[in-house]
């Protein structure tokens, strides 16, 4: 089992250290997404000499393309893609239950995702081909993958959704998530029964859901506890409720969250939701803000957002952030950047998910000093007021 170690807490946000099989995790930690077993325009060593030491990459995509067994085949994630570091699998759940909202459709009804008590039935985003994902089907996957970390099945409703459908949703969630223990549980006991397995600490995440309901938050988070699970992930934010409305639900549920365990929050997000994050507890995040908003041009400095495509950067010659210290902001001029994103060269996509990323990992080094000094609140302030006082963009 990797082994999670609390080192230091700042009110109740919390210093840690989590200790893989590919090595060590400083917490708190952002996760850059690997949707398809790759960070989108790097390679692993940019990721490396970025400073991150885990990557996410995403269950459903890697299930329906290349296939878990052939990736298993090749030496699963690891070897795979070439990353020595950690890797955290999501369950494929929050995408196939996306894309039936996208399509319109109704879950549970005829049409792209149909949800019963053994799991949930879709069609490829990619061929229309029927496919089938359970509780045990996507442990199995995520084992076959050979991530570091891998979350349960779950169902991530719309947070505005009526009460009753999250309690639906949240009991059959909760089931899905004893069944995934017992499926998880089961393939640890094979792997330690056979010696010539390879052998690997591949932990279980539990994830709470809820919505905006504190009862329902407090159920869940209850029940997933009492299964003493190695860590824990708040999932079901950032899907249509408003920030405050987020931070709020975050600041109330995290500190319930078993004090001893990493905890994650799912799918989250700005600058700003980070640090709120941090300073509700949480340990763990992911999010594909930076490296998306990187390929649309918009990039994060330490004195607020920079729309690099803006007219008003065509004769700039200073850097995208002159405190940042990353390859993009030493190398290139914004009127550079500017020039490559209008003209639709590959090198401005990297070139701005390098500078996202190293605003992102170091916004998250900052904060684990702060933790450390006990300033946690006044590095929060500061930069909160940076970013507010910031240039335009």
């Amino acid at each position: 089992m990797n082994r999670f170690t609390l080192l230091a807490e700042d009110g109740a946000a919390r210093r840690g250290r989590l200790e893989t099989a590919h090595g060590t995790v400083e917490t708190p930690v952002f996760m850059p997404v690997g949707t398809a077993a790759a960070v989108k325009t790097l390679e692993p060593r940019d990721l490396e000499a970025l400073g991150a030491r885990i990557v996410l990459a995403n269950t459903y995509h890697l299930f329906l393309r290349p296939g878990h067994e052939r990736v298993q085949r090749l030496g699963r994630l690891h070897r795979f893609m070439s990353w020595p570091g950690a890797v955290l699998t999501d369950s494929g759940g929050f995408q196939v239950f996306s894309l039936g909202e996208r399509t319109g459709r109704v879950k549970g009804g005829p049409g792209l995702v149909t949800i019963a008590e053994e799991g949930v039935t879709f069609r490829s985003h990619l061929d229309g081909s029927r496919q089938f994902l359970s509780p045990e089907k996507a442990i199995a996957v995520q084992e076959a993958l050979g991530a570091d970390v891998i979350m349960a099945f779950d169902e991530c409703p719309p947070s505005l959704a009526d009460r009753a459908y999250h309690e639906r949703s949240l009991a059959r969630t909760q089931r899905w998530l004893v069944r995934c223990r017992q499926a998880w549980r089961e393939i640890e006991d094979r792997r330690a029964d056979d010696p010539g397995a390879e052998q690997y600490a591949c932990d279980l995440f539990g994830i709470a859901q809820g919505g905006l309901h504190p009862d329902l938050r407090a159920r869940a988070i209850e029940e997933a506890a009492a299964l003493e699970l190695p860590g824990y992930a708040l999932g079901g934010y950032a899907v249509g409720e408003e920030p405050a409305q987020m931070w709020e639900g975050v600041e109330r549920d995290a500190p319930r969250l078993p004090r001893g365990k990493p905890r994650y929050l799912m799918g989250v997000g700005t600058p700003e939701d980070l640090l709120a994050g941090i300073a509700a507890g949480i340990d763990m995040f992911d999010c594909v803000l930076p490296t998306r908003t990187a390929r649309n041009g918009l990039l994060f400095t330490s004195r607020g957002k920079v729309v690099i495509r803006n007219a008003r950067h065509a004769d700039d010659t200073g850097p995208i952030d002159p405190a940042c210290t990353c390859y993009t902001c030493r190398t290139f001029t914004r009127a550079y950047l500017r020039h490559l994103f209008k003209a639709g060269e590959i090198l401005a996509l990297r070139a701005n998910t390098l500078h996202n990323l190293h605003f992102y990992l170091s916004l998250m080094q900052g904060a684990r000093e702060a933790i450390e000094q006990g300033r946690f609140q006044s590095f929060r302030r500061e930069r909160l007021a940076a970013w507010r006082e910031g240039d335009p963009t």
